[in-house]
C-alpha cells in the first residue's frame, strides 16, 4: 500500500516536472529568439567622456555625465579582481553564468533570516546593465538568466569580467573601476591598495549607501565584510587581512574633479577645446570618447598658473587687508572633531586653490586660532597675522574685526598658517611660440571657479602704452628710424579739434623732457612723442597699418588717441601682434588643438602644417621687426621693464602698459622662440591704483613664467636682415657723425648723409 502510494506520488512529482520543464522550455523557446545580439558586448563602445590633455598627455580636463576609464583586464590587478569576486562571484570562472549554489543558499538565507540576499552572478549583472531594466518582475529575470547564458556561450570569462570592471556604476557619476580609483584615491588601478581594492569591491551592491563620502560607517562595513570574505577565501594572508583592516582610508581628499588630479590647473584651456569641439561634433563628443591634444606644455602652463596667482595675491597685498568674507554662527562650544558640524558650517564655503577656507574660532591680538574646511584646527600668530593686523582685536573697527564666527582664508607655507583673502582683481598671461602661433599656456583669470570669463580671449581692455611699437612700426615706414629727434614737449588739442572738448595729453609721470630721438622715448614710453609721431604719419595711415598684425581697425579708430592705446585690444590678440616682431614680420594665427583622437586612438583631425619660408605670410619688412625688437631691447635693458634683467639674458625684448588711471596694465614680452602677455586689472575696469602700472603689477608676473620657460635656454643672437645698416650717429641731433660712439639702425635707403630726414614730406614744425 505505501509502495503504490509512493509510487503515485513520484509519478505525480515526475508529471509535474516533465509538464514544468516543457513549459519551462516552451517559454525559452519563445524568448530566447527575442534576446538582443551581443554586437554591444563584442564590440563595446562605452560612454566615455571628452578628454583635453595637454602635448605631453597630461589631463587638462574631462567633459561628460560618465567618468569613465576603460582599462583592459590583463591591466587590472590581481588584487582587485580577488575582491571583486569574493564581493560579488566566488565561483565566477566554475559556474556557466548562473551559480544554482549561490540561488539555494540565497533562498534558505531569505527563509530563515530578515535580510534578503540574492543569487546573481557577474555575467547577469553584465546582462542587466547592458540589455535590461531592474524591473522586479519574473520575465526579467528569466531574460536576464537566458542572457547570461548567451553570454557565457560567445564570450571568455576574462572578457565578461573586463566588461563588468569596465561598465558597473560606482557612485560619483564614475563607471569602472578605473575611473572610481581615481576619483576615490586620486589613484591608477596598479597602486591600490587591498583595503581600497576592498573599498572599491563593495560599491556596486549599493553604490549610494555604500558611498564612502556619504556613509562612511556603512561604506566601512562592506570593506569589513569584502575583506573578510578575501580572508577566509584565501586571498588575503593572515598579516595583510590585518593591515588592510586597520588601514585609514581618508578618502574626502581625494574627491578631487579631474583637473585638480592631474594637478596641473588648465580650466580655461580646457573649456575653449571644450567648446570648439562640441561644435564641431555635437554632444556625442561628450560620450565618443575623443581626447583632444593641445598645444599647451604641462611644465608651462603650470609656470603661468603660478605666476598669474602670485602676482594677484601680491597685488592684494599691497592693498591691504579688507577684513572677513561674513561671519556665520558657531555652536558654543563647537565639536571641533564633529564631522556633521563642520559640514554645516562650511556648507556655503569653498576653497580656491591654495585659498582655504576657514572659521575663527577665537581671536586676539596675539593669536587667531580657525578652523579650516579639511577639518583641521590651526593656530595663527607672528608673522602669520601680519597681512591682517588692522582686523585684530581690539581696536579694529567693528565692521571688520576678526571674532568667533569670522570666515577668513588661509594659506600654509611648510607648517606656518597664514590669514590672507581672496583677491578681487583679475589677472591674465598667455604665451605663443612665435614660429608657428602654438599656444604654450593660457590663464584665463586668478580662479576658473570663481570667474569662467576668459580675460586672455574675451576681454577687450586698452592696451595703453603697450600699444606704441606698432605706432613706431608704422613710422618706420614713413622714413623714420629710431635715431629720428622728437619732441617731448606740451601738446594741447582745442575742443572744436578735439571733438567736444580740449585735450592736452601728459606723460605718466606728468613731466617732460624735450627732443629725444625715437629710441629713448620708447624705451621712457614718452606718451607725447608717440602723439606727435602719430599726427605726423596720420591715425588713418597707422589705422590701416595696424591691421598687418592682426588688429581689427574698427576696434582702434583713427584719432591721435590710437598712439595712448585708446583702442581695444584682447590679450591673445597682443600675443600675435608681439610674434609678427619676434619671427622677423610674418602673420602667425595662435592656435591651441594639435589633434583630435577617438576612442581608439584613430586621428580624427591633425592641424595642417604651416607654410614655410616665401610661403609665409609677411605682414612687415623683415627690417621693421628687426629695428622694432632692438628698441624694444632698449626697453628691458634700460627702460621701463629694466626688472626684466633679474631674468641675466640679453635677448629679451617687450613693452610695459598702462592706461589712464591705471585701469589696465600689461607686459608684452619675447625673445626669438616665445612670445608672453601678461595683463591685470578688474574685470569690471576700475583703477588699480595710483602706484601700479604695467611695470609693477603685470611684469613681475611676466618674468616669474620665464624664469620657468626659459630655464636652460640658449640665448638667441638677433641677426641683422638685408638692407639694413649700422650708422655712427650724433643722438642729441641725429646727424651723421663719425666721431660718435652711438650707433644707429637705418633702413639703407634712409640712413643719414648730413642730415636725418624726418620722413616723407614731415615738417620740422609737425614733428616738434
Amino acid at each position: 500500500m505505501i509502495t503504490r502510494w509512493f509510487l503515485y506520488l513520484s509519478s505525480v512529482i515526475l508529471g509535474l516536472a516533465l509538464v514544468a520543464a516543457l513549459l519551462g522550455g516552451f517559454v525559452i523557446a519563445l524568448l530566447y529568439p527575442t534576446l538582443p545580439d551581443l554586437d554591444v558586448l563584442t564590440d563595446y563602445q562605452p560612454k566615455i567622456p571628452l578628454r583635453v590633455v595637454s602635448r605631453e598627455g597630461v589631463l587638462l580636463g574631462e567633459f561628460g555625465e560618465e567618468r569613465r576609464s576603460v582599462v583592459r583586464i590583463n591591466d587590472v590587478p590581481q588584487i582587485l579582481k580577488d575582491a571583486i569576486l569574493a564581493a560579488e562571484d566566488e565561483r565566477f570562472y566554475s559556474h556557466g553564468g548562473i551559480d544554482y549554489l549561490s540561488i539555494l543558499r540565497a533562498a534558505i538565507a531569505n527563509l530563515t533570516s530578515n535580510r534578503l540576499q540574492g543569487g546573481g552572478t557577474i555575467t547577469m549583472q553584465v546582462a542587466r546593465n547592458f540589455f535590461l531594466t531592474r524591473e522586479k518582475t519574473l520575465t526579467r529575470k528569466l531574460r536576464e538568466a537566458l542572457l547570461a547564458w548567451k553570454i557565457e556561450a560567445n564570450l571568455s570569462k576574462d572578457q565578461i569580467l573586463e566588461l563588468y570592471i569596465n561598465q558597473i556604476f560606482l557612485g560619483q557619476r564614475a563607471y569602472g573601476f578605473a575611473a572610481a580609483a581615481q576619483i576615490y584615491y586620486g589613484k591608477n588601478l596598479p597602486d591600490i591598495t587591498p583595503a581600497e581594492a576592498a573599498m572599491l569591491a563593495g560599491l556596486p551592491a549599493a553604490p549610494s549607501a555604500y558611498n564612502p563620502l556619504v556613509n562612511p560607517q556603512r561604506a566601512k562595513w562592506r570593506q569589513a565584510y569584502v575583506l573578510r570574505r578575501m580572508h577566509e577565501l584565501g586571498r588575503l594572508d593572515n598579516k595583510a587581512f590585518e593591515a588592510a583592516k586597520n588601514e585609514t582610508l581618508n578618502v574626502r581628499q581625494h574627491l578631487l574633479s579631474s583637473r585638480e588630479r592631474s594637478g596641473l590647473r588648465a580650466e580655461y584651456v580646457a573649456e575653449m577645446a571644450r567648446q570648439r569641439v562640441v561644435e564641431a561634433y555635437g554632444k556625442e563628443a561628450y560620450t565618443r570618447g575623443l581626447t583632444v591634444w593641445t598645444t599647451v606644455s604641462a611644465e608651462t602652463q603650470a609656470a603661468a598658473y603660478r605666476a598669474v596667482r602670485q602676482g594677484v595675491l601680491d597685488y592684494d597685498r599691497r592693498h591691504g587687508y579688507r577684513g572677513p568674507e561674513s561671519y556665520v554662527n558657531l555652536p558654543d562650544p563647537l565639536a571641533e572633531n564633529d564631522p556633521d558640524l563642520i559640514d554645516q558650517a562650511f556648507q556655503n564655503l569653498t576653497d580656491h586653490g591654495n585659498l582655504l577656507a576657514a572659521i575663527v574660532l577665537d581671536a586676539s591680538a596675539e593669536r587667531v586660532r580657525v578652523l579650516i574646511s579639511n577639518g583641521t584646527v590651526a593656530a595663527i600668530t607672528g608673522a602669520g597675522l601680519r597681512f591682517a593686523q588692522a582686523s585684530l582685536p581690539p581696536k579694529a573697527p567693528a565692521s571688520i574685526r576678526l571674532r568667533r564666527g569670522a570666515v577668513v582664508r588661509v594659506v600654509q607655507d611648510k607648517d606656518q598658517w597664514a590669514i590672507s583673502q581672496l583677491p578681487q582683481a583679475e589677472a591674465s598671461f598667455v604665451a605663443l611660440h612665435p614660429q608657428n602661433g602654438s599656444v604654450m599656456a593660457l590663464v584665463g583669470g586668478f580662479d576658473f571657479e570663481r570667474n569662467q570669463f576668459n580675460h586672455v580671449t574675451q576681454a577687450q581692455r586698452q592696451p595703453g602704452s603697450s600699444f606704441k611699437p606698432f605706432i613706431d612700426s608704422a613710422a618706420l615706414e614713413k622714413g623714420f628710424s629710431p635715431a629720428t629727434v622728437v619732441n617731448d614737449g606740451p601738446f594741447f588739442v582745442p575742443a572744436e579739434e578735439a571733438g567736444g572738448q580740449d585735450w592736452e595729453p601728459k606723460n605718466f609721470g606728468g613731466d617732460f623732457e624735450g627732443p629725444m630721438p625715437l629710441r629713448t622715448a620708447l624705451a621712457k614710453s614718452k606718451n607725447l612723442v608717440t602723439i606727435r609721431v602719430l599726427q605726423a604719419i596720420t591715425p588713418q595711415y597707422a589705422q590701416d597699418y595696424i591691421t598687418k598684425f592682426g588688429f581689427p581697425a574698427r576696434q582702434h579708430p583713427p584719432y591721435l588717441t590710437m598712439a595712448l592705446g585708446a583702442g581695444s585690444v584682447t590679450p591673445m590678440q597682443m600675443a600675435a601682434a608681439y610674434a609678427v616682431f619676434a619671427n622677423g614680420g610674418f602673420r602667425v594665427d595662435p592656435y591651441f588643438i594639435d589633434r583630435i583622437t577617438d576612442a581608439r586612438d584613430n586621428t580624427l583631425y591633425v592641424r595642417p602644417e604651416l607654410p614655410e619660408g616665401e610661403a609665409r605670410q609677411v605682414a612687415i619688412d623683415p627690417r621693421n621687426a628687426f629695428v622694432i625688437t632692438t628698441m624694444l631691447r632698449d626697453v628691458v635693458t634700460r627702460g621701463t621693464a629694466t626688472r626684466a634683467m633679474a631674468l641675466k639674458r640679453h635677448d629679451l625684448a617687450g613693452k610695459t602698459g598702462t592706461t589712464n588711471d591705471s585701469v589696465d596694465t600689461w607686459f608684452c614680452g619675447y625673445n626669438a622662440n616665445l612670445v608672453g602677455v601678461a595683463w591685470v586689472g578688474f574685470s569690471q575696469p576700475k583703477s588699480l591704483g595710483n602706484r601700479e602700472t604695467g611695470a609693477v603689477a603685470a611684469l613681475p608676473i611676466w618674468i616669474s613664467f620665464m624664469q620657468t620657460a626659459l630655464k636652460d635656454t640658449p640665448e638667441t643672437p638677433l641677426n641683422p636682415p638685408p638692407h639694413v645698416v649700422s650708422v655712427r650717429i650724433d643722438p642729441e641731433t641725429g646727424q651723421r657723425s663719425d666721431k660718435s660712439s652711438t650707433t644707429e639702425w637705418f633702413y639703407s635707403e634712409f640712413q643719414p648723409e648730413e642730415a636725418l630726414p624726418l620722413g616723407s614730406g614731415h615738417s620740422l614744425e609737425r614733428i616738434f
